[in-house]
């Protein structure tokens, strides 16, 4: 894994300033960061899909997993919901796919790196990703649907119209893989409390990791030393951003409970 766009903050000033750096957009006058953050609890962590922890033959599995998914699903879910709806509805519910998931909130992104206290031993990491600027690389299509909606980010919508399956996708594909990142339908209260969107590779075989390493000027990657994440941790539970707002519900405020009275 390429280390030379990784920064190792000193402390929580430095890794705030790192956090929102660049956010000032003059062309509006405002303060709108162009990434998106991923946060993991250990740096050694590849950026891989859970279709692709699967390991095996994954890849041929991924049209027979969906199919499944939707034939068993709860009737609940109208069966004449577009295919990006459904893969969207399958990742939340952590079916394996090759949907990534980010968030738009740096916050966000350090309580993922934080979140798992098994893991204080080792460094863990936040990935920052100029979305906006990846857009370059995507097929002109989606570029020219992207313009014509006046859309930062893509659409559910705009993937159903210009791709909607996934050979459709991959045959967009002109001289290398692209990725679009997507915000998905509002299912529930947890995907808006997380700020939460997709990335989605043209191939399903390719580690979103690797991909950046082809275009190392579209992110950067924040080292968060194991010595500071308790720091950051009880920081972060000070703002409001712990498991009882990112889990909505009993479940989430038990996690929470069950991580704040435990011992250092």
């Amino acid at each position: 894994m390429n280390t030379r766009n990784d920064f190792i903050p000193a402390n929580w000033d430095d890794l705030h300033r790192k956090l929102f750096e660049d956010d000032f957009d003059p062309e509006i006058g405002r303060y709108r960061s162009p990434y998106v953050f991923r946060g993991l609890s250990d740096s050694r962590f590849e950026l891989l899909t859970s279709l692709m922890r699967l390991k095996g033959n994954y890849g041929h599995l991924e049209k027979a997993i969906i199919r499944n998914f939707k034939k068993y699903a709860d009737t609940t879910i109208s069966r004449s919901e577009p295919n990006w709806n459904w893969l969207s509805i399958a990742q939340h519910h952590g079916l394996p796919t090759r949907l990534l998931d980010w968030t738009y909130s740096p916050y966000v992104a350090l309580h993922f790196a934080t979140e798992d206290i098994g893991k204080y031993d080792v460094d863990g990491a936040v990935w920052c990703v100029k979305f906006i600027e990846s857009r370059r690389y995507m097929p002109e299509e989606l570029q020219r649907q992207h313009r014509k909606e006046n859309m930062v980010g893509s659409s559910v919508e705009i993937l159903n119209k210009v791709c909607p399956d996934f050979d459709s996708l991959e045959a967009l594909k002109e001289e290398e893989d692209f990725v679009v990142f997507f915000e998905p339908p509002s299912l529930n209260s947890r995907i808006i409390n997380q700020y939460a969107l997709f990335s989605v590779l043209s191939s399903n075989s390719k580690a979103m990791n690797d991909w950046l390493d082809e275009h190392e000027n579209l992110y950067y990657r924040i080292i968060i030393p194991r010595e500071m994440k308790w720091e950051i941790r009880d920081k972060l539970d000070q703002v409001n951003i712990s498991e009882r707002v990112i889990y909505p519900g009993l479940d989430g405020l038990c996690r929470w409970l069950s991580r704040y009275y435990t011992k250092k």
